[in-house]
């Protein structure tokens, strides 16, 4: 073997040997991000020793030293005003305890005892859930002078509610309950067909599966319909998506993936939150869904979004950050990337930091001081990206989060153009997380019908959650007044939607001070 075939072997093997490397490396960091993600805290909170490229003076400053204070502490009693305003509102049952007539005899001196004064406990009394047969007794009226006298009787009958589902033991309450008791307690409706069989009454699965399509199909999506256009009307809106499996798809295997998109309002606008089932991740799903919106909305990095006409997409540096974080973590002690990783997550904590200070800022005055705080960040994190890129590997999770940067940098900036827009997508990632607990409960949907009524259902619970009602006396609420009214009418609808003022007082939850 000549010296040049030996140059070019010695080559092929550090070739060889560095991609080797660059793979281990790779496997190590995906396995760190595994057990992180297996063991490790969710949040991407900072230690506040670490040190930051932000505050290095505050760090390396010595103040002088401050005079001894002796530290006192004592300990109070709980304010009670706060329970007791919680507890106002609910029936109170009085149970009095009183000495025997023969035992109230001064045990000294013989004398009859007076009551000087009384004690008070409170309790909390839970009434278990009991099944109740309700007959409705319409009666029918007519003139018995025109029956003896052989004229045309009129009959006249009593007014009677319409029913929610005609011909079916189903009521308001039943509806509602079996409703929010899957949707958002998170009970599989064969746990229900078990609960309704300890009372001795037989409710199979199917049947209740009936109860909700129907409901939904019937009184629901009428009001979700009207919700899609109060949406519509905004200017600013938050969208998301999560995988569902639905098994009986036509021309499709159980196994298939398909998918619940979310969109909700922003921080500015009445909370609004609609689910749209959907086959595909394509984005023609969000393009028809959001036909006739002109505004911002705040997305993830996913490109389905990016076909979005008329649309400003507004990125999420929650994502960002957590790339940064999990990084961190992917990196092995000692590295010297591992200064980097956390220069890049201190521009993104700084940014976070300058959003907390504006919290309580008018959108106006918010959008004036992120011209001043937050834009110079941004430039030099934008410089800070440039540089780095040459400089690391495309395909470590440090690179990636620098790709991830670079590549949705229009986006990320975009929050400086409205003092309404927020920082994250965080909003959106909170309301579609009821329907990601909840999918943990019942796993799948059984047919695309009951994937449409499960969207239908969630939308409305969770818009009631949103503007501080309780799911299930809401619900039963619609059930009653929805079969009563004209559901095609939009102004009838308006009066009935989460938001409106005119909703009952009980459907609201009482707000602790």
């Amino acid at each position: 073997m000549t010296h040049e075939e030996l140059e070019q072997k010695c080559a092929r093997l550090e070739q060889q040997n560095a991609e080797m490397a660059a793979k281990i490396a790779w496997f190590e960091e995906q396995y760190l991000l595994s057990k992180k993600r297996q063991f490790g805290p969710s949040s991407e909170q900072t230690n506040p020793d670490q040190l930051s490229i932000f505050n290095e003076a505050e760090v390396e400053v010595k103040p002088d030293a401050e005079p001894t204070i002796d530290q006192i502490t004592y300990t109070r009693r709980k304010r009670q005003g706060q329970r007791q305003e919680q507890l106002e509102d609910l029936p109170v049952e009085v149970i009095e305890y009183h000495l025997p007539a023969e035992e109230q005899v001064c045990s000294c001196c013989g004398e009859t005892l007076h009551e000087m004064s009384t004690e008070v406990r409170q309790e909390l009394k839970v009434i278990a859930p009991q099944l109740k047969v309700v007959k409705h007794l319409r009666h029918v009226y007519a003139c018995r002078r025109c029956e003896r006298e052989d004229i045309k009787t009129p009959i006249v009958t009593a007014p009677m509610p319409a029913p929610v589902l005609p011909g079916s033991l189903a009521s308001p309450s039943a509806v509602a309950f079996v409703m929010s008791q899957k949707y958002v307690e998170g009970m599989p409706l064969y746990r229900q067909e078990q609960y309704f069989a300890r009372f001795g009454v037989e409710l199979s699965r199917q049947t209740l599966a009936n109860w909700m399509i129907q409901c939904a199909e019937r009184w629901l999506r009428p009001l979700y319909e009207r919700m899609h256009v109060h949406l519509l009307k905004q200017d600013i809106l938050h969208a998301d998506e999560t995988n569902l499996q639905v098994l009986h798809e036509s021309g499709r295997e159980a196994s298939s993936t398909s998918y619940m998109w979310l969109y909700r309002t922003g921080r500015a606008s009445p909370p609004i939150v609609l689910y749209d089932y959907q086959t595909t991740r394509a984005s023609k799903h969000p393009i028809n869904f959001l036909s006739g919106f002109k505004g911002y909305l705040h997305v993830d990095g996913y490109p389905g979004y990016n076909a979005l006409p008329n649309i400003t997409l507004v990125g999420c540096w929650a994502h960002a950050r957590r790339k940064f974080s999990e990084s961190l973590t992917a990196l092995p002690k000692g590295s010297t990337a591992v200064v980097d990783a956390q220069t890049g997550l201190d521009y993104c904590n700084k940014l976070f930091s300058i959003e907390r200070e504006l919290h309580g800022l008018s959108p106006e005055e918010r959008h004036e001081k992120r011209q001043e705080f937050s834009l110079p960040v941004l430039e030099a994190f934008s410089a800070w990206l440039k540089y780095q890129t040459p400089r690391v590997l495309p395909k470590s999770a440090f690179g990636q989060a620098i790709t991830y940067c670079r590549n949705q940098w229009d986006k990320l900036e975009a929050f400086q153009k409205d003092g309404r827009l927020e920082l994250d997508n965080n909003r959106g990632e909170r309301s579609i997380k009821p329907f990601v607990i909840g999918r943990k409960n019942w796993l799948f949907c059984n047919s695309p019908k009951g994937a449409k009524a499960s969207a239908m259902i969630y939308s409305i619970v969770e818009t009631a959650k949103e503007n501080k009602l309780n799911p299930f006396t809401y619900l039963q609420f619609l059930f009653e007044k929805l079969p009563n009214i004209d559901i095609n009418d939009p102004a009838a609808l308006d009066e009935v939607v989460p938001w409106s003022e005119t909703l009952p007082p009980e459907c609201r939850v009482k707000q602790a001070n």
